[in-house]
């Protein structure tokens, strides 16, 4: 016999035995001889043997390592052999030893073993311990852990006749030795991930499977389901990552002919339970009895098995969640779990309990194998079972009048209030087994309940590449008879996983090649290749690979996911990121979902953190929860918050605002979205909302979470486009429209019932209605509330309201309602001591009824009102009226009480132009002040401002005389002077003063030349041309001329020393400089900045040491910024200063072009060509200067950062003047140009265009070109 896998073949026949690594040569056992083979034909073919050894004793056991690189032998002398890979020995040892090993416990002092207790067995039992079983058959077995440092030996005790298992190391040093312990098998395997050692016991009452530590303690068991005696464990089998543990078992022998089964039984363990997933028959024929049971060294799930009959069967398991599905209609989320001969049932739409708990169980006759819920959506609660002996059970739900005694609700003592099925009919299913009799375990795979009597599965065809699907239909023969095989349908290929689609009658079928088959089992056709479908996910098969790469048909869409489950419109996965995304495939197309999955700006209401290893196991449909399964086995519930969120929608689209609210209450969502998600739905519904809520404190909680934002659109963004129509009140407020509607409800239903509501409705309110919220607690003390009417005592709600706002502003609002029974009740509740608001309260009510208002008013700093009812208090209090007006300056509010023509309106219409003109608003001052008549006043306030207009004005309403008008005119003239107003200065000479000499001298003085002019010829005084016009114009020429040579020269200056400094800051950048740099003359020079500093990037730099600074005056701070901007040849910040400097510079030239215009018209004028000209050409190589200059001086570098100025090419005079560079008020400077006066300091600088646009072409050419740099 033989059994084959992917790194060497085994083959038992009675004493011979062979092993092959790969593709090294095999080792072949006989009796006590060693031989070496190159080839093995399947007909066990044995050629070119060669011995590489001998054991006289012979060799009852061997075992290669893990890693293949030593093999372990046992030979007939209990001895144990290590040798290599080529069969060199390297050391040899007796397996039977007295010594513990290098693990022997230290004994700490305080009692043996032997004193310890022993529970109900006492200590006699210990003493003795019995021999090995009779079915045992007295081999050693060996056993590796999975790294290959440790091996387990596990033989008998020549002196007791028990088994013992010793653990060695690699190099055959004993580590321990076990307990001794009665009963113990032969059966022995390591678990590969080191932790523990299993074995077989038979103890009195039972048969155990085992656990030894490393140390050779146990830990732990579990019971086979067998009687003591029925059946005896040939071979112990974990699979390769540990999950599985397979179990070998035949029956013993009573009669010396009668006929023994085999078994092959998988468990696996989940919180601390072992559950009997698979239990495999092989029938009592000769030829189907295994002789190898071996699992895959590179495949964790896949199991070999080889028959007598040279018949080998490969079973491919995986793990699947048998959940129910249902539509809407039928709620059910029933999970069903295999447990030996028990099928454990969850229903998690009533409770979450942790297995091996359950909420019902199912009981029956054999191990169950595979359970199938009915895939129509409204019979899912249905389950039909397939047990070892091919025999169906169908249990249904709802139609059982008597209950089912192999139904039981709950496990371990808890019970559930749910609707159980009962045990309807059992149907056997009959198993071709051919001429030879061998039994094919597990004939039947893939189970699934396609109508009430109708079953699928899937059997092996005659090639092991071809797959059958069968019908099974329920036939006419009485209950437990068979089910009759409607129709057998070939596939070509191995069918390794389906689903099914009830609406589409439809069933995709996976093939091992990775194809899917489409099949119409409606139709019975023929299985077809499935098309790749639409891309907007119509129809679509989901899949998960072994690798956890995630497929929508053939597409692959994530590759780190670890499960998934589809509910509703949701798709959610695991990830090993432990994370749960939950996306919506509305609308939604696969390269949507593969930049979801891939995109790590996931939103946070699709992705949720998670227990590392955490799996769907289901989603309980119509509800929020979501079941994962933790690695250890127990269950946790988690509402993810795009579930929670799709399911509240669908809530309030039903009118369903109980069920909402309270999610959203228990969940922490905030109730904002009950309105938010439809509001004009809601306002439409605020009666029914009110009804189904149905409670006071409930309705307070909404609205104390009511705020004016939209949560749709910030923290519950709609995952797809709604359209939900916009408010209808778009002019008011959110928070007062829902107020004002759940008020007016609340008082149409019950407003005794819902008092504290509708109080707070009015407190919630963007301006809270206090006072009205008060009048109505006011009124409940004359009512009574008998217990029907479920209404509220005054003073509870006067508590209640208490509680929203607090007292002392309570006890201000019920004082300003003038109503003192009410301030009394409030005040009653409050701290305050009688002794101070009880006086008070009575002193006010001594008083008028307007003055007591004013009086209360006043007290609550209602300044507004009290003035209001003061001014109807009568002329007496006048004073006080006039005084409040003063301290809080409501001189516009008391205007208005009293009329234009009164004596009290003059008397605050003069204290409010006293109260502007102390504020130095002198022009408003003074139209205040000719208003009330005060003319003196008011022109004392027109002369302050600077209005020679108005002052004139009232200059003529006080009757002023010619000369009296010519010294105002004068006096003003003068002021204007000063504001460098030569122009308005002179007209006040000219029509007031007559005085036009002085006026034309002004003129000059303020380079005004064309109104000079103009007065020179209106009063025939050309001489004055000759004495003051010329020499003022060739005096401004000269100034001019002078200027602009200083301003070519300070630019060249500052536009060379800039280039010198952006030099050697890049050269300090790009570390060009050596260590001697400093010593030179520009040392000072080298920045630690970048070589393009601007003011934000140094700011931080002085922000320490000007902290001080900054909290002094404008003016010192302005100090502070021109110190930090400094010209001095080494300055940190030299660079900007210069920059600074020649923005400066270029502003001052362009403002000249309107000054020279204007006087190069006076030159020509009077023949003064070549000084026009002169003077001209200068300005022009200025310009031109600047025009050439920008390029290299604001660089494009310079240009685009946005942190820097904006100075130069990118912007005009007033940009670079906002820019900050004239921040420490610096003024441009330009010469003087006036004979007369002799010069003076011009005023801020701003762009002024040439105002003529016939002067001369080169000028206007000039000035274009400059405007075309700048602007």
């Amino acid at each position: 016999a033989y059994c084959f896998c992917l790194e060497y073949i085994l083959v038992s026949c009675n004493s011979l035995t062979i092993h092959w690594r790969d593709t090294q040569p095999f080792l072949l056992l006989y009796m006590s001889h060693l031989y070496i083979h190159t080839y093995l034909t399947l007909l066990i073919a044995l050629l070119q043997l060669e011995c590489v050894g001998s054991v006289d004793s012979g060799l009852t056991t061997m075992s290669w390592s893990p890693d293949q690189e030593l093999v372990l032998l046992v030979t007939g002398q209990q001895t144990l052999i290590m040798m290599t890979k080529d069969f060199e020995p390297i050391t040899e040892r007796e397996i039977h030893q007295d010594d513990f090993g290098e693990g022997k416990f230290i004994t700490v002092g305080w009692g043996k073993k032997e004193t310890q207790f022993h529970g109900s067995e006492g200590k006699q039992p210990i003493a003795f311990l019995p021999p090995a079983s009779s079915s045992d058959d007295g081999r050693p077995r060996v056993t590796w852990r999975g790294d290959g440092q440790f091996v387990a030996v596990s033989a008998i005790c020549p002196q007791t006749g028990a088994r013992k298992v010793r653990v060695w190391s690699r190099e055959l040093v004993l580590q321990s030795t076990s307990e001794p312990i009665p009963g113990l098998e032969q059966a022995l395997a390591w678990k590969p991930s080191g932790s523990l050692i299993a074995s077989t016991q038979e103890k009195p009452n039972k048969h155990d499977v085992v656990f030894f530590e490393k140390n050779g303690l146990l830990h732990g068991e579990f019971t086979l389901p067998f009687q003591k005696g029925q059946a005896k464990v040939n071979e112990l089998l974990w699979n390769l990552d540990s999950t599985i543990l397979a179990v070998w078992l035949e029956d013993l022998k009573k009669e010396k002919n009668s006929e023994t089964n085999t078994y092959v039984q998988l468990w696996t363990v989940g919180n601390y339970h072992w559950y009997l997933k698979q239990s495999l028959h092989f029938g009592s024929a000769e030829k189907s009895r295994l002789v190898s049971l071996l699992w895959d060294p590179e495949i964790p799930y896949r199991l070999h098995a080889l028959c007598r009959g040279w018949h080998a069967l490969c079973y491919d398991w995986h793990w699947s969640t048998d959940c129910s599905t249902g539509d809407e209609s039928h709620l059910v989320a029933n999970v069903a779990v295999i447990d030996g001969d028990k099928v454990l049932v969850t229903a998690f739409q009533h409770s979450v309990v942790p297995p091996p708990m359950c909420t019902f169980q199912l009981q029956l006759q054999q191990a169950v194998n595979q359970v199938a819920f009915h895939t129509d959506p409204t019979k899912s609660a249905d389950l039909a079972v397939l047990d070892a002996s091919n025999r169906i059970s169908v249990y249904r739900v709802g139609d059982g009048t008597v209950k089912d005694p192999t139904v039981t609700l709950g496990g371990s003592g808890f019970k559930a209030s749910v609707e159980t099925p009962h045990l309807e009919k059992t149907y056997r299913v009959e198993v071709c087994c051919g001429e030879g009799k061998q039994v094919n375990p597990l004939a039947f795979r893939l189970f699934t309940w396609l109508q009430d009597d109708t079953f699928l599965a899937v059997s092996q065809g005659q090639l092991a590449t071809h797959s059958v699907i069968h019908h099974l239909t329920e036939g006419l023969e009485a209950e437990g008879g068979c089910l009759r095989l409607r129709l057998s349908m070939p596939v070509d290929g191995d069918v390794i996983s389906l689903c099914c689609n009830p609406k589409t009658r439809a069933i995709a079928l996976q093939l091992a090649d990775g194809q899917i088959l489409k099949y119409l089992w409606g139709e019975c056709k023929i299985p077809v290749k499935m098309s790749a479908g639409s891309r907007q996910l119509l129809e679509a098969i989901l899949g998960l690979t072994d690798r956890c790469r995630f497929f929508i048909n053939d597409v692959e869409v994530a590759s780190n996911v670890t499960s998934f489950a589809r509910y509703d419109e949701f798709l959610l996965v695991t990830t090993h990121s432990h994370t749960c995304q939950c996306v919506s495939l509305r609308d939604t197309s696969l390269k949507v979902l593969q930049a979801g999955f891939s995109s790590s700006s996931t939103p946070k209401e699709t992705l949720r953190k998670m227990e590392r290893g955490s799996r769907i196991v289901t989603v309980v449909p119509q509800d929020t929860k979501l079941i994962l399964q933790m690695p250890r086995g127990n269950l946790e519930t988690v509402h993810h918050r795009a579930l929670v969120l799709a399911q509240i929608r669908k809530w309030l689209d039903r009118l369903m605002f109980k069920e909402a609210f309270e999610c959203m209450r228990k969940l922490r969502i905030n109730l904002n979205l009950l309105y938010d998600h439809n509001p004009k739905v809601f306002l439409e519904n605020v009666e029914t909302f009110i009804k189904q809520i149905d409670s006071v404190n409930y309705i307070n909680l909404f609205f104390t979470e009511l705020k004016e934002e939209d949560f749709t659109k910030t923290m519950y963004p709609s995952p797809v486009s709604s359209n939900v129509p916009l408010q209808q009140y778009p002019d008011q407020k959110k928070v007062d429209l829902i107020c004002d509607s759940m008020r007016a409800a609340m008082e149409n239903i019950n407003p005794q019932k819902y008092c504290l509501s509708i109080l707070t409705s009015h407190v919630k309110k963007s301006t809270p209605e206090l006072e009205i919220a008060l009048q109505k607690v006011h009124e409940l003390r004359g009512t009574t509330v008998s217990p029907a009417a479920e209404g509220v005592t005054a003073e509870a709600a006067l508590k209640y309201l208490l509680f929203l706002v607090d007292v002392n502003e309570l006890y201000d609002h019920s004082l300003g309602t003038y109503d003192f029974d009410l301030v009394v009740m409030v005040a009653e509740k409050s701290q305050k001591d009688p002794k101070e608001y009880l006086p008070f309260l009575n002193t006010l009510q001594k008083m008028e009824t307007n003055y007591q208002h004013y009086t209360i008013d006043k007290y609550l700093k209602r300044y507004k009102k009290a003035l209001c009812h003061l001014s109807k208090c009568g002329t007496e209090h006048f004073s006080e009226f006039l005084n409040l007006v003063k301290d809080q300056n409501l001189y516009n509010e008391a205007l208005k009480l009293y009329p234009p023509d009164t004596p009290e309106h003059q008397a605050v219409g003069s204290a409010f132009a006293e109260h502007l003109n102390q504020k130095h608003l002198y022009e408003q001052a003074g139209l205040i002040f000719a208003r009330c008549g005060a003319f003196e006043r008011a022109l004392d306030a027109f002369l302050s401002s600077g209005s020679w207009q108005q002052a004139l004005c009232m200059a003529s309403r006080l009757g002023y005389t010619v000369d009296q008008l010519a010294g105002l005119a004068r006096s003003l003239a003068g002021k204007l002077v000063e504001q460098r107003k030569h122009a308005e200065a002179a007209i006040l000479l000219e029509q007031y003063a007559q005085d036009y000499e002085e006026a034309v001298l002004l003129l000059l003085e303020g380079t005004v030349w064309e109104e000079a002019l103009r007065l020179i010829h209106k009063y025939s005084r050309l001489d004055i041309l000759e004495t003051n016009f010329k020499p003022a114009i060739l005096e401004a020429q000269r100034n001019y001329l002078v200027f602009l040579d200083s301003q070519k020269t300070t630019f060249t200056r500052h536009r060379k020393r800039l280039l010198v400094v952006r030099e050697l800051k890049e050269q300090a950048r790009q570390g060009l400089l050596d260590n001697e740099t400093p010593n030179c003359l520009e040392a000072d020079l080298i920045s630690e900045t970048s070589s393009i500093v601007t003011a934000s990037d140094m700011s931080g730099k002085y922000s320490h040491s000007n902290s001080r600074i900054s909290a002094r005056s404008s003016k010192n701070r302005r100090k502070a910024e021109r110190k930090r901007h400094s010209l001095k040849e080494g300055s940190p910040l030299e660079d900007l200063a210069l920059l600074e400097a020649l923005g400066e510079n270029i502003r001052t030239t362009e403002n000249m072009k309107g000054e020279v215009h204007s006087l190069l018209k006076g030159l020509v004028l009077f023949g003064y060509d070549e000084l026009a000209r002169e003077l001209q050409q200068a300005l022009e190589e200025a310009l031109q200067l600047i025009e050439r200059s920008l390029p290299e001086i604001w660089t494009r570098d310079l240009q685009q950062n946005p942190a820097n100025p904006v100075l130069g090419q990118g912007g005009t005079a007033n940009t670079v003047r906002s820019s900050g560079f004239l921040a420490s008020g610096a003024r441009g400077r330009r010469p003087p140009v006036s004979g007369v006066a002799g010069g003076t300091q011009a005023h801020p600088l701003h762009c002024i265009p040439a105002r003529d646009p016939s002067s001369s072409r080169r000028l206007a050419a000039v000035s274009v070109g400059i405007l075309t740099a700048t602007h």
